[in-house]
């Protein structure tokens, strides 16, 4: 039984690695392609490609579900096209335990899946942000359309790119009285942060007041401000590629500025879930191969893997900002579409 179990491991595993390279393999290649076209004498194909590398395990934690599907379903398939499925079950080996065998897998995936999301992928993402936001800063010029926005009370910050020693670039600062009217405008060309705020170099200020706008230039100017770098670099991604208590913490801090958490609370119920829907859509992959896909052809499987993992995703596309409109709990956003996908299995199963 021991030899059975590696052998299937074996041929899920191989097809699921194989499924993740190649599909990672073509949106790594997309990504550098897009990323050409922002090509600058700052920017070149070096760092294009660092960016992209750097990107790397985020993308391999996206697809990972979607590849455990179409690879269960290639390797099982595999299986099935041999007869090998039929030997074993006429050894005796039932459809359930065979799905189990095959679900260990999963979980096993699931779990090296949710540890890539949560100790690699986030911190490689905010180095591969970091780093073209750096590289792709042309120096001394402000462009508010890139970059980060974070408001603290009646301060709001603009910083263009984040360094990974506190540093800052291209800072912009507005800072409004209690009315709402424009008491301060500064620029400066870097800042540090030092305990309770940043020391900006080389500022170019505008006060405003009854009397008019007073222009100055300082080299160095303390403003106190709760946005550490952490904050700036946590902005720098996207909710879905935060690990777990970087979105706890930054929710907290959100929620102290009176600020909307739903997008992060979101987040947080996918990750959660994210080792659920990957035994999920393995189960789906089960009950197609032992079920109507038993004697399809491998175009065809790999077809039916690629539309259910379409609708997988749509689902949650859909869902996500619904929750988020209508105010229904986050939670069921992200449950609702691995519950169908595990209803769907086991009523297929149980009629093979």
């Amino acid at each position: 039984m021991r030899k059975l179990n590696r052998y299937v491991a074996r041929t899920v595993w191989l097809s699921i690695l194989l499924v993740l390279l190649v599909i990672v393999g073509i949106d790594g290649l997309s990504a550098f392609i897009d990323e050409s076209d922002s090509r600058s004498a700052s920017y070149g194909f070096a760092e294009i490609g660092r960016y992209v590398m750097l990107t790397m395990p985020r993308r391999v934690y996206e697809f990972i579900p979607f590849a455990a599907l179409i690879g269960a379903l290639i390797g099982l398939g595999q299986l099935a096209s041999t007869s090998e499925l039929v030997v074993m079950r006429a050894a005796g080996i039932s459809n359930s335990r065979l799905a189990w065998m095959v679900l260990k897998q999963a979980a096993l995936i699931a779990i090296l899946g949710f540890l890539l999301g949560e100790y690699v992928a986030p911190a490689a993402e905010q180095q591969a942000q970091s780093g073209r936001a750096l590289a792709r800063y042309a120096g001394k010029q402000v462009d508010t359309g890139k970059g980060i926005w974070r408001r603290d009370g009646a301060v709001f910050l603009h910083v263009q790119a984040v360094s990974g020693d506190n540093e800052v670039f291209g800072v912009t600062v507005y800072e409004f009285e209690t009315g709402g009217w424009m008491r301060r405008a500064m620029f400066a060309d870097s800042g540090r942060y030092e305990e309770q705020g940043w020391v900006l170099n080389d500022v170019v200020s505008s006060e405003f007041s009854k009397d008019g706008v007073t222009k100055g230039r300082e080299s160095e100017i303390f403003v106190p401000s709760n946005i550490t770098p952490k904050i700036l670099s946590l902005e720098n991604v996207a909710p879905s590629q935060l690990p777990l208590v970087d979105l706890i913490d930054y929710s907290a801090f959100l929620r102290s500025q009176g600020e909307d958490v739903a997008d992060f609370e979101l987040a947080t119920w996918r990750k959660l879930m994210q080792p659920a829907a990957v035994a999920a859509l393995v189960l789906i992959a089960i009950s197609f191969v032992f079920g109507p896909l038993r004697d399809g052809t491998l175009g065809f499987r790999i077809f039916a893997g690629v539309m259910v993992g379409i609708l997988f995703q749509l689902s949650q596309d859909l869902l996500g900002p619904a929750s988020l409109v209508f105010g229904f709990p986050p939670l069921y956003a992200a449950l609702a579409p691995v519950l169908a996908c595990v209803l769907v299995g086991l009523y297929l199963l149980r009629r093979a």
